[in-house]
């Protein structure tokens, strides 16, 4: 019997501190709303849960909430904004890998991966992972992708470049081992009913149907 895992994503929490690039707002929530999440979670094995973008409120408020509960997450950082007004720095990258968290990479500029020239490839796939590696002094092997974009060529890469799990944002349960693994992005219009009914409840027939056939598209174009 397959294992179904549900990947819950925060990406800002609370007020943010910097300015926000375009899209980014509908991502930030409420802090109340993300302890509430956290304490709908506590106790099932079958959630896991990540941070996108390098946001400073991942150490501020993400951190404590998680220690407060017992719980892990994997923080995918962006090396570009390392130390930027509102996002994590070096000792703070430290910080979360020391209280147990996993450290993966987003990238160097939060940009799609998709259809980059040779330069910016490997700047964002190779380059900001040496670096994220070099702050918490151990190798990064999994990826998310900024903005949920993939496609067949990018996806090979990314495992001949030996990332050992990559995150999407597709909003499907996923299978526990698999390779590439979607997520539940929270936005600021979610409730704890609406995440129990879109993200942590059985999913029906047809949705996954359409969220399967979505997928294939996106691997095989």
């Amino acid at each position: 019997m397959t294992t179904r895992t549900v990947n819950l994503c925060f990406h800002g929490i609370g007020v943010p501190d910097r300015t926000l690039e375009p899209g980014e707002a509908p991502y930030w929530i409420s802090a109340d709303l993300f302890h509430a999440v956290l304490d709908e979670v506590v106790g099932r094995d079958d959630v896991r849960l990540s941070f996108d973008d390098s946001n400073a409120s991942d150490v501020e408020i993400g951190l404590p909430g998680l220690l407060d509960r017992g719980l892990r997450a994997t923080f995918f950082v962006l090396a570009g904004r390392f130390g930027s007004r509102g996002s994590l720095d070096h000792d703070q990258v430290r910080l979360l890998a020391e209280s147990g968290m996993e450290i993966g990479s987003h990238g160097m500029d939060h940009v799609p991966w998709r259809g980059l020239d040779d330069a910016r490839r490997r700047r964002e796939l190779v380059d900001a992972r040496d670096r994220i590696g070099s702050v918490v002094g151990r190798a990064v092997d999994e990826a998310a992708l900024p903005l949920g974009r993939y496609d067949r060529a990018l996806l090979r890469e990314l495992r001949d470049l030996g990332y050992t799990k990559v995150h999407t944002s597709d909003r499907a349960q996923a299978r526990e081992n698999a390779w590439l693994q979607p997520r539940f992005s929270l936005v600021g219009t979610d409730t704890v009913a609406s995440v129990r009914t879109d993200a942590l409840g059985r999913q029906p027939a047809r949705r996954r149907v359409q969220g399967a056939a979505t997928r294939l598209v996106k691997r095989l174009r």
